[in-house]
């Protein structure tokens, strides 16, 4: 039977999809559930599954394609196998003989060859989207390459790592996929991402022009978006992060073997919001037109950098959630963003956004608001400075901490407060945990 392959449906938001590379080519056997192609979004990258096994018999668009909901991608035939046709023939009539001997090849050796094919593609479907189009780009044997990601997964820094040894002629002999790049044509050199290539050399003026992705274009859009249309003011304070870090200390152990779960400091960083978003709700609120919405929930977007751009997934009703909820919920949404995994529905919403510039060195910066929100709390570098507490000079654990706001709705001095109110949470959780 034969079936069509269309773009599922797509989300309200998104109108439509990239669709990035095929995984499977006209003539090929797949299985029910294998990833056909990818398709990326605005937001997250979709794949097309395979309805039931059977043969990709027709590809109706090409790759780089923009499609939209519902627009025929490929015909498939439901329960055929693929056929001698779709093997490439020998070159003019003079080859039959050989392509008669290829035919009426020993069934064991067959029986191996279509074994191997399997065992590529079962290795290809663990592949997060980003990793298999960089595996397949460059043919390479992802079993070849040594993983270091979670469970023994590959991730997209082996792969670069690997190709940088193979382009650099390291000659340590232990991957096939280092031997056959030695023996292949300069003309076929694998396509290394910028990040893996050697400096040009001294005095070079090299160029390279990269298409943006859909997604960094989206950010884009949605940033200018806020700068233009939202009246952006940002606030400082500093807190001292020693009873934080001394309540981890004393309990981080017990909490990891009893919750499954490591604590870290975004759950303190959010539950500290929450009890400042309630004290004044309009920090909390967007703006709609000429009214106000008041979010009587709390929904917490917790910012998570991936190699395809910034994503953040959101944490819903967290004022309800333990410091566990809220540890594993942002774990499970960071795995699966950076795994190209996170479906829509996990980006969509909010009603604040925490984003944590420290973990990558930042001392001090001015977030920009996640529209339509209101307002946005920035992490920044735990610095050990000299303090004065109680007339004396101590060492203590320090953050900036920067708060962005639309000044249409929220004024000085609520967002001054709100911050202080996060500061006082963190420096005395006592309180968070006591509600008072």
């Amino acid at each position: 039977m034969t079936t069509e392959i269309r773009v599922p449906q797509l989300p309200e938001s998104v109108a439509d999809a990239t669709l990035v590379a095929w995984h499977k080519q006209p003539g090929d056997s797949v299985r029910r559930d294998d990833n056909l192609a990818d398709l990326e979004t605005d937001k997250v990258v979709l794949e097309v599954p395979a309805p039931a096994n059977g043969v990709l018999r027709e590809v109706k668009i090409k790759s780089g394609t923009t499609v939209t909901s519902g627009q025929v991608l490929a015909i498939f035939e439901e329960g055929a196998a693929a056929s001698a046709s779709s093997v490439p023939a020998a070159a003019g009539s003079a080859g039959s003989a050989d392509a008669v001997g290829a035919r009426s090849a020993p069934a064991p050796a067959l029986a191996a060859k279509t074994a191997a094919a399997q065992a590529a593609s079962r290795s290809s479907e663990a592949l997060s989207p980003a990793v298999r189009r960089l595996v397949e780009e460059n043919s390479l044997d992802a079993g070849a390459i040594p993983a270091s990601g979670r469970d023994g997964r590959l991730t997209k820094s082996d792969v670069v790592d690997f190709l940088a040894k193979r382009s650099s002629g390291a000659s340590t002999g232990a991957q096939a996929g280092a031997r056959s790049a030695e023996s292949a044509p300069a003309a076929r050199a694998p396509s290394i991402p910028a990040a893996a290539r050697p400096p040009a050399p001294a005095g070079a003026r090299a160029e390279q022009r990269v298409p943006m992705t859909r997604l960094r274009q989206r950010i884009a859009q949605r940033l200018v978006e806020a700068q233009s249309t939202q009246a952006l003011l940002t606030s400082f304070n500093e807190v001292d992060l020693t009873a934080v870090q001394e309540l981890r200390a004393r309990h981080k152990d017990r909490f990891e073997k009893e919750r499954g779960v490591k604590l870290g400091f975004m759950s303190f960083f959010v539950k500290a919001c929450i009890e400042a978003l309630k004290k004044f709700p309009v920090v909390n609120a967007s703006v709609d037109g000429s009214d106000i919405v008041y979010h009587e929930y709390y929904d917490i977007g917790v910012a998570v950098s991936t190699e395809r751009g910034l994503m953040v997934p959101i944490v819903r009703d967290a004022d309800a959630k333990s410091f566990a909820a809220i540890e594993s919920e942002i774990a499970q949404y960071a795995k699966k963003a950076r795994e190209g995994t996170i479906a829509i529905e996990d980006l969509t919403g909010g009603t604040f956004t925490i984003t944590n510039g420290g973990v990558f060195g930042s001392l001090m910066s001015t977030p920009i608001v996640n529209s339509p929100q209101s307002a946005i709390l920035g992490m920044h570098k735990i610095q050990e400075r000299p303090m004065v507490v109680n007339g004396q000079i101590a060492i203590r654990p320090m953050m900036y901490l920067a708060v962005t706001y639309d000044h249409r709705i929220i004024d000085g001095r609520e967002a001054v407060q709100f911050l202080v109110a996060v500061k006082e949470g963190l420096e005395d959780p006592g309180r968070m945990l006591l509600g008072i």
